[in-house]
């Protein structure tokens, strides 16, 4: 069924700022292709409890150090409440403010000679749904000009060596395709010629890092299929979110990109190529089963899948904060933080061989129903 003006404009509401509205209902007008879309198919909720904290460790003798905490807004697949955000042991309370070019919102901190590590928490519920898309690469509409708003989604990162991507580039979509038919030739070839390790990610998003290690982590997989999908005219966006299930590493990033008429439809290749990974070697599955199970999962990333037990948290890469950052932000994982000026570098948890955090997460889950995984239990991919 088809949805009219009104509910394009909710679903870009991680697109723009309340500043940009006019701008938004102006550019709608002369772009007719853009003013229906066909939303995905959500179902499945289930409430989540979560108690989220923050340990944050500043240098000694610390004068100010800074906090930017992501604050997850509803969507069409999340609804938010009964939220508390609380600190100890010194007792801050926060500014909420929303950065102006993707509307992310953040609760900032300012703790003034902390004495020791500083917990902030935040509990809330959220209610979450799985979306499928079922999109269909020959109905995706090719959009020769975007209104003004899609501009930050359609600049690609800067790369490094602009003639070895471009080469990249042709090898990966040697002609043209149809406008859905190249994003998945690209999601493929991240998914053949990239190799996840926690051990070499940029946890930065980055294409360049991608390109040059052809390894990394989520962020890196999405990154680079963001930049590449970016070059081929699709407006993209990496959606930084929480996995609401216990893992050392709670933050976990999806791509997400604008395929008109399905309006944004989210892709997670990384966790895709886990599961053929596992379902691959499996031994205790016959040939033809382990063929059929590696056709499905890919087929449900071809045509886009959100589950319920991920909570999207910041969309977008390249942006100030509010109050200003020392420096944009690439991307926004769990938090960003400064000590007395200097930027206090992301931990990774999963990694092994990681022993020093400048901060680290505490989280615990609780649903109101059995939780499926549907990245980790491949049967879920059987009928």
């Amino acid at each position: 069924m088809l949805r009219t003006l009104t509910l394009l404009v909710a679903c870009c509401f991680w697109l723009v700022s309340d500043g940009h509205a006019e701008e938004l209902s102006s550019s709608i007008k002369t772009n007719l292709d853009l003013i229906t879309t066909q939303p995905g198919q959500i179902d499945d909720f289930i409430q989540h409890e979560i108690d989220f904290s923050v340990i944050v460790t500043p240098p000694y003798h610390c004068k100010v150090l800074k906090v930017w905490l992501p604050i997850p807004q509803d969507d069409d697949a999340q609804k938010i409440s009964a939220r508390t955000i609380s600190t100890f042991p010194m007792k801050v309370t926060p500014q909420i403010n929303t950065e102006p070019v993707y509307g992310n919102k953040f609760a900032y901190f300012e703790f003034h000679n902390p004495k020791g590590a500083q917990i902030i928490r935040h509990r809330f519920t959220a209610k979450v749904g799985t979306t499928v898309w079922n999109v269909d690469p020959a109905k995706v509409h090719k959009i020769e000009s975007w209104p003004a708003y899609f501009t930050p989604y359609l600049k690609p990162q800067a790369v490094i060596d602009d003639t070895a991507f471009q080469q990249t580039l042709a090898t990966i979509v040697p002609k043209k395709l149809a406008a859905g038919n190249d994003l998945i030739q690209v999601m493929d070839w991240i998914n053949t010629n990239l190799e996840y390790d926690h051990s070499q990610a940029s946890l930065k998003a980055d294409a360049n890092h991608a390109l040059s290690f052809m390894r990394g982590h989520c962020s890196d997989f999405h990154g680079l299929c963001s930049t590449i999908g970016r070059k081929l005219g699709h407006p993209t966006r990496v959606a930084y979110g929480l996995s609401l299930y216990p893992k050392n590493s709670p933050s976990h990033c999806k791509l997400e990109a604008f395929l008109p008429p399905y309006g944004w439809v989210s892709f997670d290749l990384s966790e895709t190529q886990k599961l053929i990974g596992k379902i691959q070697t499996d031994q205790s599955l016959s040939d033809s089963l382990k063929a059929e199970l590696v056709s499905k999962a890919q087929n449900r990333m071809h045509q886009g899948f959100r589950e319920n037990s991920w909570l999207a948290v910041t969309r977008g890469t390249d942006y100030q904060l509010v109050p200003k950052a020392i420096q944009p932000v690439r991307v926004v994982r769990t938090i960003y933080a400064e000590a007395d000026g200097q930027v206090l570098q992301d931990p990774d948890p999963a990694n092994a061989s990681q022993r020093e955090f400048s901060w680290m997460t505490s989280h615990a889950y609780k649903s109101d129903k059995p939780l499926t995984l549907p990245f980790k239990d491949y049967k879920t991919l059987l009928p």
